[in-house]
């Protein structure tokens, strides 16, 4: 210890107070006899991480970067000359979208399609109008906007779309039914129960319907029909309503004979008729019309030659009056 010591002593610098750190060492070294003194391994010095902007350019800097740029680059080069040149779009139009093939590989494609309740409706027709084919996958069908294709047909009152996975679809079809005709406009529709429009008269099968003329008679059948259920036997001689000003109906017979309704009861009007019918066999005269409008009132307006033949016999009936008296 004492020359030990004394080593550390006589090799202080002077000003300095305290050995340099190199020989601060030197009390680690074991000194025995003869044996030469090894020295403490110190462990290395710690060295600072690499951050995130390193790493990511040593990754830029590697091997196979500048390829993989590149293929890059001309891949979406290309697809933005596809879609500009519309190369694209006829792939979509033809193929379908990317995520409905990807689908149909996976086994998602629509293999069948069960359609129930058409009646009038064809199924190539529906299938059309809801944008249904080769194209699509089932697992990305829109089924709401399908419906909503399909409920844009005037036949079609109510529909729903179902999904059967993973490659049938369900359609179901609730049609409107042709309840009547409407002339409007010099044209003439069928109508269903509500007065919806469904189609163009085109169809002979059709023409036995109940038959309404007039802006927004569609929309009153429920009152032509409550007057034909008046009618009782003048039913069968009742063959279309007029709806005048959309207030008041005029009846027209086969014979044509027009009978004008008032706006208010006309069933009541309509009664009284049906009895003078069958007490005085009014529609089987020469007339052209029988106006109920006034109240206990029947005004009937006779054909030309019926009224020429009334004129001539009632100067007839004057002088036989006048002779007798």
């Amino acid at each position: 210890m004492d020359g030990r010591g004394r080593l550390l002593r006589s090799l202080r610098f002077p000003g300095l107070g305290f050995a340099p750190a190199a020989l601060a060492y030197a009390g680690n070294f074991a000194v025995a006899g003869t044996a030469s003194a090894r020295p403490k391994i110190m462990p290395p010095a710690r060295q600072k991480r690499p951050g995130l902007r390193h790493k990511i350019l040593n990754r830029l800097a590697g091997p196979g970067t500048g390829a993989c740029f590149s293929l890059s680059l001309l891949a979406a080069v290309g697809v933005f000359g596809a879609v500009k040149g519309g190369h694209y779009a006829a792939f979509v139009a033809a193929q379908g979208q990317p995520a409905d093939i990807a689908a149909k590989a996976l086994g998602f494609s629509i293999k069948a399609v069960t359609i129930s309740g058409a009646l009038e409706l064809k199924e190539q027709d529906l299938l059309a109008v809801a944008g249904i084919g080769t194209r699509n996958s089932l697992l990305f069908l829109d089924v709401a906007k399908i419906r909503e294709r399909l409920q844009q047909l005037p036949l079609v009152k109510e529909a729903a779309v179902t999904k059967l996975y993973p490659d049938r679809l369900l359609i179901e079809i609730e049609e409107r039914r042709p309840f009547a005709l409407w002339q409007c406009d010099g044209k003439v529709l069928i109508v269903a129960a509500d007065g919806v429009p469904v189609a163009a008269m085109r169809d002979r099968r059709f023409i036995h319907l109940p038959l309404v003329v007039g802006t927004g008679a569609n929309a009153k059948l429920s009152q032509y029909l409550a007057l034909l259920d008046t009618a009782g036997d003048l039913r069968d001689r009742i063959v279309a309503g007029v709806l005048v000003a959309e207030r008041r109906w005029t009846l027209k017979t086969a014979t044509g004979v027009e009978i004008l309704l008032p706006e208010i009861e006309p069933e009541a009007a309509l009664a009284r008729l049906v009895d003078l019918q069958q007490t005085a066999h009014v529609l089987d005269r020469d007339l052209i019309s029988i106006d109920l409008r006034q109240p206990n009132r029947l005004v009937a307006r006779l054909t030309e030659e019926a009224a020429a033949g009334r004129a001539e016999t009632l100067p007839r009936k004057n002088k036989a009056k006048g002779g007798h008296i």
